[in-house]
């Protein structure tokens, strides 16, 4: 006679349960660290939270900060470029660096045309970082018709040194096929100099022709150049 046999039940799912259980009770009793500390509070000076209508994307928004553009940084330097160009005519004076340059034309112009110290003085408002030339000195203002530059020159200086510089050197280079510079060379340096209040060390001067290219190689035109390095008092 056959006997019966009891079913056999196996223990490791009662055991994996009851292990289940106390894991849990003891995460329950004493949860970890990361869970006790409280979330990081966010500061709604430095961030916006932008959430979606639906709730399915946040976005966090920097908030930008914002600085005064009216204030110039104070730095210890400051380059400026300088570029001018004039149209030569019959019936002008040439004026070069405030020096009266015998020849058969001159400048057309608003002011006296000098194409040297235009240059030199977008130069320094460049540097400082101001408007240029024709935005203070606009040629539509009848009050400059005519006007020596050299008033031009004496306001860029002021400004120079009303913002906290002074110039560390200037190099020029002026561009016209006639009349040769070279006579008349040393004669601008010293006025550029003396308007500028600088030492003859620190303002180079040179002149070059175009090679007989375009209006400036014609005789039509002449340009200039200027680089200038100011310096923090």
């Amino acid at each position: 006679m056959a006997m019966a046999t009891a079913p056999v039940h196996s223990v490791a799912p009662t055991v994996a349960k009851v292990r289940s259980r106390t894991l849990f009770q003891s995460f329950i009793a004493s949860p970890p660290r990361y869970l006790k500390s409280p979330p990081p509070k966010l500061s709604l000076s430095s961030a916006k939270i932008v959430a979606s209508a639906a709730g399915a994307s946040v976005a966090v928004e920097l908030e930008k900060r914002t600085t005064d553009s009216s204030k110039s940084k104070s730095l210890p330097f400051r380059v400026g470029h300088g570029f001018d160009l004039h149209r030569l005519e019959p019936g002008y004076p040439l004026i070069i660096g405030g020096i009266n340059i015998p020849h058969d034309r001159g400048c057309e112009a608003h002011s006296d045309g000098d194409v040297l110290l235009h240059c030199v003085v977008d130069a320094i408002l460049g540097a400082l970082g101001l408007p240029d030339i024709g935005q203070i000195f606009p040629d539509t203002d009848p009050k400059w018709k005519g006007a020596a530059s050299s008033v031009f020159m004496k306001e860029a200086v002021k400004l120079m040194h009303e913002a906290g510089y002074e110039l560390g050197n200037l190099d020029a280079t002026l561009i016209l096929q006639r009349p040769k510079l070279s006579p008349h060379k040393e004669a601008i340096r010293a006025n550029l100099c003396e308007l500028l209040g600088a030492d003859p060390s620190v303002v180079n001067l040179k002149a070059k022709t175009h090679e007989k290219v375009d209006s400036l190689g014609e005789n039509r035109s002449i340009a200039a150049h200027t680089v200038v390095l100011l310096m923090k008092k």
